[in-house]
């Protein structure tokens, strides 16, 4: 990992004694799926500790049970393991609910919390604004004795859900809103997936949090931006409980992806309007979307790392990404033939009743992948923006009437006639082929026009191509209701084939020569292949 501001502060704690080990955490509530701007901390976490032999916890922020489910914690771990990583353990908020609890009290009976009737609209009213001071909760002196008694009233269920908080006793007229009295607890009326029915009581984050890294030893809390403002209460918890380690709070920029929804309420309304298939839907930021796209997680990795970490939120486009993608799979992946928009190529001079069949690599980068046989007959399917009855331009290196192209390892062709339909489309193109220019023959005496891919109409596989756009319009509107924003364009599905070496297995990757890298879906199948392209290739010409 290169060196970044947190890093540095990592290796002066070290240096001068503060910590003899480093331990960092990743802290995600279990509401929602997580995303390609998660990614950013699950991998800024693990690749810090890594650098110095550190550890890091994988901690459920699990305080509001109204909202977390079991499948958001399944899909989590998954992720993170998806992503390469394996945390020193896998803890939750509600390990620590007694611990939390019975620092509260301390803080009661110290006088630096108290028992607080206001409903949340009444809290807001007396917090103040940015510009003027709040006012003291009219039960803001109550005694040590009655607070710790509704308190523990609050805990044995007699009271309903906003009825009471329990507030820290800090300054109503501090600058910082945060340090404004904030509440600490709220009553939940809902059964906890891990501790039952025995809390009727909650932390609420800017407490837990901070106690939670102290009895866990986290030496470095990294968290967004936006927490910059919560971090004098973070340090105020810390200071006035006397845990058992001090935690440092260390804030870096969020990643913002452009044209892309990050926050979980826009993708939950995504999913529950059917706006989408699902979370893991691939034109979906989440990490179960990306995956299925075809996306790795080398690629997201190099992906994350190559955007460094600044104290500023910057924003990139989504197709930086592209290049990772590339970079891990050219190598990596066999390479195969297909044909999206097929046209049909009928070679008048070629035998009818023959098939050919030739050794061709499976990656001209990487011999070690092997090689294929690729069949060839009298009937083929081309690319049709490959053909234009009339060449263009010079700039214009496929298929012409008159003119010839080589068939990507096997022989040069020439187009001498085509069919149209009633709408002036081309349906059939007519053409000979040289049975001297067989690839690698060493065939020299002229030069094609420019080589294309194709197919064997005799021995190819149909299949379902899934091509994705932007899943927001071009010039998206934020103002606009969801259903507004979406690209009608954004998915895509064309039926064409693929050459007969194409494997169809689930979530095998392959580039496709001349179009881009694709991964077969989750559903595919021999017999009904279907496959998502990741990312699209250079077209040559346009």
């Amino acid at each position: 990992m290169i060196s970044n501001f947190i890093k540095t502060i990592m290796e002066e704690d070290l240096k001068s004694g503060k910590h003899d080990k480093i331990i960092t955490r990743f802290p995600p509530e279990p509401n929602a799926y997580l995303h390609i701007g998660h990614a950013r901390a699950i991998i800024t976490n693990f690749e810090l500790a890594k650098c110095f032999d550190g550890d890091t916890i994988l901690r459920f922020d699990d305080t509001n049970p109204a909202k977390e489910e079991k499948r958001f914690m399944d899909a989590i771990i998954n992720d993170i393991k998806w992503l390469g990583y394996t945390p020193k353990r896998i803890t939750f908020g509600s390990d620590y609910f007694d611990e939390d609890y019975n620092l509260a009290v301390k803080l009661i009976k110290e006088g630096k919390a108290y028992v607080d009737d206001l409903t949340k609209d009444e809290m807001k009213e007396y917090r103040g604004t940015l510009t003027e001071a709040g006012k003291p909760s009219p039960y803001r002196d109550r005694s040590v004795e009655e607070n710790l008694k509704l308190f523990e009233e609050m805990k044995e269920g007699k009271y309903a859900p906003g009825e009471k908080t329990l507030r820290l006793k800090i300054d109503m007229s501090s600058s910082n809103l945060n340090m404004r009295d904030p509440a600490i607890y709220r009553i939940i009326d809902k059964e906890h997936a891990h501790t039952g029915d025995k809390w009727k009581v909650y932390p609420l984050y800017d407490y837990a949090h901070p106690l939670q890294d102290a009895f866990e030893g986290i030496t470095h809390s990294l968290c967004s931006l936006e927490y910059v403002e919560h971090r004098p209460l973070y340090d105020w918890v810390i200071d006035n409980t006397n845990p058992p380690s001090i935690p440092r709070q260390i804030e870096f920029g969020r990643l913002n992806i452009e044209g892309t929804i990050l926050s979980k309420r826009y993708l939950k309304e995504l999913v529950d309007k059917g706006l989408v298939t699902d979370y893991d839907d691939p034109r979906m930021p989440t990490l179960v979307g990306l995956k299925r796209r075809g996306f790795t997680p080398e690629s997201i990795k190099e992906f994350v790392l190559s955007t460094g970490l600044s104290r500023i939120n910057s924003e990139i486009p989504f197709n930086s990404i592209d290049h990772f993608l590339m970079d891990d799979l050219k190598l990596k992946v066999n390479r195969r033939m297909a044909v999206l928009n097929p046209i049909k190529v009928v070679i008048t001079n070629y035998p009818e009743e023959r098939i050919e069949y030739f050794d061709f690599p499976n990656n001209l980068e990487n011999e070690e992948l092997g090689s294929r046989k690729i069949s060839f007959s009298n009937t083929l399917y081309i690319e049709r923006e490959d053909f234009v009855p009339e060449k263009p331009n010079n700039k214009f290196k496929r298929l012409s009437l008159g003119a010839e192209v080589r068939l990507m390892g096997a022989y040069f062709i020439k187009a001498e006639s085509c069919d149209y339909d009633e709408n002036g489309n081309v349906t059939t193109i007519y053409a000979t082929y040289d049975p001297e220019t067989l690839s690698g023959s060493g065939f020299n005496a002229r030069k094609p026009q420019g080589t294309i891919s194709y197919v064997d109409a005799k021995t190819c596989k149909k299949a379902k191509f899934n091509l994705f756009e932007s899943l927001l319009k071009e010039d998206d509107n934020a103002e606009l209701p969801l259903e507004e924003r979406i690209n009608p364009e954004s998915l895509k599905v064309v039926e064409g084939f693929v050459e007969e070496a194409f494997d169809a297995t689930p979530e095998v990757k392959c580039q496709i020569m001349r179009n881009g890298y694709y991964s077969n879906d989750y559903t595919s199948k021999d017999g009904d292949i279907v496959v998502n392209r990741t990312v699209s290739l250079k077209q040559s010409f346009k």
